[in-house]
């Protein structure tokens, strides 16, 4: 009996972790969708996000339909966060403290510089500067995903692209620090080069779930 009770919760947390992955991949989700996707019933996932709404992980918001009720659009909490890697938070905080009271903002600004010359490198040798934009994004985002960022190409109708992370393993650390943000966008320009212009849009510091960034093709003139 006890073997089938722990079997019955850990399937219940692989679910709850399933539903908590989802909804940091797709952002909002309504339960029949997160029901589909999971192949189990609209009923159980619902308990499932209740018991993540108790522990402060998921809320929502609801959303008008052309029939019927009103349905609950879910997503993740700041505090589901801490579910995801965080790039070492606690320590990366007090290292950026500790570099702050020693070398103050300027000093601080030059490690900063030295770090993007780093990851503008190391992006670059995987980047071949040869490849079309689109290609260059792809593998730029492959990159990034494999350091936690749960990164996506989009390509819009127009020609530009959004690249778009679902997570920021750094966001402790940039909290403490807004310079990281502000020469992330500097490195990704030097990455993808001059053809392109880069904008961000949403932003997780600012209280969005995702940040977004508009990449648009340099126009070229004849």
């Amino acid at each position: 009996m006890k073997k089938k009770n722990s079997q019955a919760k850990e399937g219940a947390e692989r679910t709850r972790r399933a539903i908590v992955k989802l909804l940091k991949q797709n952002g909002p989700m309504d339960a029949n969708h997160l029901a589909t996707e999971l192949g189990v019933t609209a009923m159980a996932v619902r308990q499932h996000l209740y018991d993540l709404q108790e522990q402060k992980l998921v809320t929502f918001s609801e959303e008008s339909r052309a029939m019927g009720r009103p349905a609950k659009m879910w997503t993740l909490t700041s505090e589901a966060n801490r579910l995801f890697p965080d790039g070492y938070a606690d320590l990366t905080v007090s290292l950026i403290e500790s570099m702050k009271e020693a070398f103050g903002e300027e000093g601080l600004d030059k490690l900063l510089e030295i770090r993007n010359r780093k990851l503008v490198k190391d992006y670059q040798s995987k980047i071949p500067t040869s490849l079309p934009l689109k290609e260059k994004l792809q593998a730029f985002a492959e990159s990034r995903t494999s350091e936690g960022y749960m990164a996506d190409i989009i390509e819009n109708p127009d020609g530009s692209f959004y690249l778009v992370e679902k997570h920021c393993p750094v966001c402790e650390a940039a909290k403490a620090c807004t310079g990281i943000c502000n020469k992330e966008l500097e490195m990704f320009q030097e990455v993808l080069g001059d053809g392109a212009q880069i904008s961000r849009g949403e932003h997780i510091l600012k209280g969005d779930n995702r940040c977004v960034y508009v990449i648009k093709p340099e126009e070229t003139s004849d």
